[in-house]
């Protein structure tokens, strides 16, 4: 996907997240965070994208921290978010093609890192945002489905970024391939995890103790754990995808 798409899916995602957390209200619990309410979840969001525009606007070559999570609440609250996503895609795209500022995962560029980031960032809170929904819309996703192509790319990016480094939580003694196969882009990934960080390629040969296969879309929620496992076909040792869904939170 190209950078000014990216930012076509935030403006998208984002204008969602804030209708759904609009229709929930402040005091929903959402149930794809345990703990928190909507109202958590809107500062959140709302913060990190303060957080990120001030990089990409100011040019901050080391991490700044983001600002203290704000005291509104209520429709002031969405009033204030809806502001500060605004304002993130109205950097993204003034921002310069060359952009120099901090970020913390491998990309093109830094304007293509912050683009692609938030437009994920953003596009699984919406998910949590309509979790909180009541009756049928309150499955993540099920109001405006994301593409195939977006959500493969949130795998990619799930997998062999955040999931690359020191960080992740994923480690596994003795050794345990896992396959994830998406049906409708055709695309695979084989994550190799150990005692060190997992390792993710796009080899679709060797053996993998466990595989996940499903539509794109579905896939992607479901391994940043905003869906069961049940809604993706599982072959093979399902104690694997369970310790995917046990450490693998980001």
């Amino acid at each position: 996907m190209e950078t000014l798409e990216f930012i076509d899916v935030l403006e998208r995602e984002g204008g969602l997240l804030a209708d759904a957390a609009a229709a929930a209200g402040p005091d929903a619990a959402v149930p794809t965070c345990p703990g928190w309410r909507v109202r958590d979840l809107v500062r959140h969001i709302g913060t990190v994208h303060r957080w990120a525009a001030s990089h990409v606007a100011d040019g901050h070559a080391e991490p700044r921290s983001p600002d203290p999570l704000p005291e509104l609440d209520g429709d002031a609250l969405v009033a204030w978010y809806r502001e500060g996503h605004r304002r993130l895609v109205e950097v993204l795209r003034a921002a310069p093609a060359d952009l120099q500022c901090w970020t913390f995962m491998p990309a093109p560029s830094a304007l293509a890192f912050w683009a692609r980031r938030q437009a994920h960032e953003t596009a699984v809170h919406r998910a949590d945002a309509e979790s909180a929904l009541g009756g049928a819309r309150r499955t993540p996703g099920v109001l405006a489905p994301l593409t195939p192509e977006f959500a493969a790319d949130g795998i990619d990016e799930l997998l062999g970024g955040f999931h690359a480094g020191d960080r992740s939580r994923v480690r596994s003694d003795p050794p345990r391939v896992l396959r994830v196969r998406t049906v409708d882009t055709g695309q695979v990934w084989t994550v190799r995890i150990s005692a060190d960080p997992p390792v993710t390629d796009d080899s679709a040969t060797g053996p993998a103790d466990c595989e996940l296969s499903g539509p794109a879309g579905t896939l992607y929620l479901t391994l940043w754990n905003r869906l069961p496992l049940s809604g993706v076909s599982l072959s093979g040792d399902a104690s694997s995808a369970a310790l995917w869904r046990e450490l693998s939170s980001v």
